[in-house]
């Protein structure tokens, strides 16, 4: 038969141990816990620049600078969530002048329908209703074969597949010719790699047709303001 006492004392051990061990989990997790916060505020603004950086960098190549004289991260507005260019979260739409007159607005837009699924765009959009240049930001394409849209990874470096698009509008180019030639369209697309071709071509088409439409509104608001659709 047990020894009450010797089972009350090894129950209390082990009650002890647990304790301990409770007890310097606890200690690692809230040490850990400001360890990893004091490393996200440290690298905040890192992590900011770099983002901003990468930003610039896409802008530049949809407007080439020479192009604007103002400060298009002051003179931007932020844009609701938006059906027609594929956005379900907030954005900035960056307005371009030369010497206060409209030059061009940038704003993003995304291809719900890729391959892979979403494909982020960019593109310059100009006061005149061309389209001077588009972009991937992001997508998930198949390696080889549908990352072709994005100019880094076309083999194509004289004229990427992308560049087909620039400087074109609807004056050129009629809205229902903006599809791919498998489509009755009137651009390109890489033999069995139509489903990325395709989802860009509409996208970048549905994206122009938006920014001509609401351009006069656009350029009107002050800076830092809220696009709101028109009740109208």
């Amino acid at each position: 038969m047990s020894d009450p006492i010797q089972v009350v004392r090894q129950e209390s051990g082990v009650l002890r141990i647990a304790v301990r061990t409770a007890a310097i989990m606890l200690a690692f997790t809230l040490v850990f816990t400001a360890l990893m916060a004091g490393t996200y505020k440290a690298t905040e603004p890192l992590v900011a620049a770099s983002a901003l950086a990468e930003k610039l960098r896409l802008i530049g190549e949809v407007l080439p600078p020479p192009l604007y004289d103002n400060d298009l991260m002051a003179d931007a507005i932020t844009l609701a969530p938006q059906a027609a260019l594929g956005l379900d979260v907030e954005t900035r739409i960056w307005r371009a002048r030369k010497s206060g007159a409209p030059v061009a607005v940038v704003l993003e837009a995304a291809a719900r329908d890729g391959y892979s699924g979403r494909i982020g765009l960019i593109l310059a959009v100009g006061a005149d209703g061309r389209l001077l240049a588009v972009r991937v930001t992001a997508h998930k394409e198949t390696p080889g074969l549908g990352d072709y849209i994005d100019p880094k990874k076309d083999r194509n470096k004289a004229r990427p597949w992308i560049t087909q698009f620039s400087n074109l509008g609807f004056d050129s180019v009629p809205r229902d010719k903006w599809r791919v030639k498998k489509d009755g369209g009137r651009f390109d697309q890489m033999s069995g790699a139509t489903i990325s071709a395709r989802a860009v071509t509409n996208a970048s088409g549905r994206a122009l047709a938006w920014a001509a439409e609401n351009r006069d509104r656009l350029f009107a608001l002050p800076a830092n303001a809220r696009y709101e659709e028109s009740k109208q």
